[in-house]
């Protein structure tokens, strides 16, 4: 029987403490890495005493210390991802406390507080912020409930009185619309009757929702003026636990992807999406 020790570990050696990323490429890194590593987790052949990842920890982040003040938030990056408790959010990137702004909604969406959380990240956390990532993950529970509406409008019915879900449903709807329209494009009219359509959508919707909503904060973050920090999107697989981040040009690439840059850089991604062998295989699903 395997086991695995994830330390949380703390040196008096300043050194042994990761710096902060300087910038946005970096940070963008540094989560990558950590999502491999922790991916790979099982991968590796049982040793003499287990497999262990270890986490490096500044005691002074959570006050433990006894001369330390108050701690300094210092996130090097926000992330914005689902409430499923399946994507522990800071285990999956191998990061641990004061390392990163974490916000969590059902399905990733970008309501009025969600905004409103990042702004105040951007606004008063600019001086370790980098990076802004959306995080979507495999199987979301908000976009299959959006695309099973879509696919039988009667479904709606018993939520259209539940005014907060109906807020997270009608803005999924959208992504669901545009995911439908792109599947059809790329696999003709008759590919809604085919076995593995609904989870095609299901997939499509999640990694366009991911990426529309860092195409937003990415405008909103020009809008302000606010530099020096960027956008990104991926998506958690849950059943190998890595991220797989659809860009044109690498439609199968996995890690975090760059938001698009405009509206036409936003319809490329569109195609590489649909043209991706996960949904693909997930098209020609025999069930």
């Amino acid at each position: 029987m395997k086991t695995f020790d994830i330390t949380y570990r703390y040196s008096s050696d300043d050194g042994s403490i990761r710096p902060t990323p300087p910038d946005s490429q970096a940070a963008l890194l540094r989560l990558e890495q950590g999502n491999k590593s922790f991916a790979t987790l099982l991968d590796h052949d049982e040793e003499a005493g287990g497999v262990q990842q270890i986490i490096p920890v500044d005691l002074r982040d959570l006050g433990v210390l006894a001369d330390s003040a108050v701690p300094k938030q210092r996130p090097f990056a926000a992330v914005l991802g689902c409430s499923d408790a399946r994507v522990p959010v800071e285990l999956i990137f191998n990061e641990g406390p004061n390392d990163l702004f974490v916000v969590r909604v059902a399905g990733n969406g970008l309501g009025i507080e969600v905004l409103g959380s990042l702004k105040y990240a951007v606004e008063n956390l600019g001086g370790s912020l980098k990076l802004i990532v959306v995080l979507g993950h495999s199987g979301c529970g908000a976009l299959t409930t959006a695309v099973d509406v879509f696919l039988d409008p009667r479904e709606y019915l018993p939520l259209a009185t539940k005014r907060s879900l109906r807020s997270i449903l009608d803005g999924a709807l959208v992504v669901v619309q545009t995911s439908e329209r792109r599947l059809v494009a790329a696999f003709g009219s008759t590919v809604v009757h085919r076995p593995g359509y609904r989870k095609a959508l299901i997939e499509t919707s999640v990694v366009t929702n991911a990426a529309l909503a860092a195409y937003s904060i990415q405008e909103e973050l020009r809008a302000n003026a606010y530099t020096g920090i960027e956008a990104a999107y991926g998506v958690y697989l849950l059943e190998s636990r890595a991220i797989w981040g659809p860009r044109a040009g690498d439609a199968d690439g996995f890690g975090l992807a760059v938001a698009p840059r405009d509206l036409a850089a936003f319809v490329d991604l569109g195609d590489a999406i649909v043209q991706s062998r996960r949904i693909e295989s997930l098209v020609n699903a025999k069930e």
